[in-house]
């Protein structure tokens, strides 16, 4: 009987018993890592080659401008929100989503745009985004981010309904 007898582990049956079962895992794994295309045998649409059907809302060149400048303050605000939120600074983000994206904001914009422009689908999406954001302002102090974060993606998804259903027309 020889002094150094191979443990269980090492015996060739068992050697091969692992091979085998390492390479089902890796399988399984590599199949799971792979890309799978629902869409077999149909045509894909491409967002970028269909045609844009939002309602255009007329505006002067000028006015244009000004409501461009606009939309790009509320998307600078929204990420200055979230940076004051992952900074835990409550105050800021609450001040500033009142300040920028509330009623206050709305009630500037009317004063400076024409609102007879605007066509009444538009105010209405107006109105559920400044809504949002105020009931997000009003939730900020909790500090509880399982109650915020769902309240700036309202303000976020009212952002985006807006935009897929209008643009702006800039005219004379």
């Amino acid at each position: 009987m020889p002094w150094v007898r191979p443990l269980p582990l090492y015996t060739e049956k068992s050697a091969l018993h692992r091979v085998a079962v390492l390479g089902g895992v890796f399988a399984v794994l590599f199949a799971g890592c792979t890309e799978v295309d629902p869409y077999r045998g149909e045509q894909r649409s491409n967002p970028y080659l269909t045609s844009d059907t939002r309602h255009p809302i007329p505006l002067s060149s000028s006015a244009g401008k000004e409501h461009r400048a606009v939309m790009l303050q509320h998307l600078e605000t929204i990420q200055v929100i979230m940076n004051a939120l992952v900074e835990e600074d409550y105050e800021l983000a609450k001040g500033l989503t009142e300040s920028h994206l509330g009623f206050f904001m709305h009630r500037q914009a009317m004063a400076q745009q024409q609102p007879e422009n605007f066509p009444p689908a538009y105010h209405d999406l107006a109105m559920a985004h400044h809504e949002a954001a105020e009931e997000l302002a009003r939730i900020i102090p909790t500090k509880d981010l399982k109650k915020i974060l769902p309240q700036f993606n309202n303000v976020l998804k009212a952002c985006v309904a807006c935009h897929l259903e209008f643009k702006v027309k800039t005219g004379s």
